[in-house]
């Protein structure tokens, strides 16, 4: 049997991406078994274990292929910029995570699976641990910059800003997830523009700095 091209592999490893994303979506994580997501791809079951050792690293995959706004907001950080740029930075990637859950239907179905489909227990230990690292490093990076902000306007922040970092993603989160159970409610980029917005100058932080 001759072996596989680079591209022939990679075509294989996204069409079980793929397949997962719709049986993870139709049926939940947890009833969904790798051999489910190798039938509806077309591939042998030694095909999905070449390419992911179990199903918390089919998973994380799969999360990794949009823009996932814990597992982005970490690099909108460099610790020698300007707090006004790492601030826009940040909202630049909520900005885009709101855009994406509304027009693109991939990440729309990754968010639908992660906020609602999933039980990050047993196998999926590991997701919850990779979910428990993202916040941890999401919020640190955020709280750094608020500290900064506040600390240039001369106003301290009216909570721990570790505190208001939770509070800002716990906001963003629970937008989309309930945008994701009834799309036609609200209009969700309007909405979580503004809510985010007013979290932050209810912080202290000007109004100047907190654009979109």
């Amino acid at each position: 049997m001759p072996r596989r091209t680079k591209a022939e592999a990679g075509k294989t490893r996204n069409s079980l991406l793929d397949a997962a994303e719709r049986l993870f979506q139709a049926q939940g994580v947890s009833r969904t078994s790798l051999q489910d997501i190798a039938q509806a791809a077309g591939a042998t079951r030694g095909a999905i274990y070449w390419h992911f050792k179990d199903k918390a690293h089919l998973f994380n995959a799969m999360l990794e292929r949009v823009t996932l706004p814990l597992e982005q907001a970490a690099l909108f950080t460099e610790p020698d910029a300007p707090p006004e740029t790492r601030l826009q930075r940040l909202l630049h990637t909520i900005g885009k995570a709101l855009h994406d859950t509304v027009h693109d239907p991939q990440t729309r179905r990754v968010f639908d699976i992660a906020t609602h489909k999933v039980e990050l227990t047993g196998e999926l230990q590991e997701v919850a641990r990779r979910r428990e690292e993202s916040l941890r490093q999401a919020c640190l990076c955020t709280a750094q910059t608020l500290d900064a902000l506040t600390a240039q306007g001369g106003q301290p922040l009216p909570m721990p800003s570790q505190t208001a970092a939770v509070g800002l993603f716990a906001l963003i989160d629970g937008l989309i997830g309930n945008w994701l159970l009834s799309p036609g409610t609200f209009d969700l980029e309007a909405t979580g523009r503004q809510a985010v917005e007013n979290y932050l100058r209810g912080l202290g932080v000007s109004a100047e700095s907190v654009k979109f």
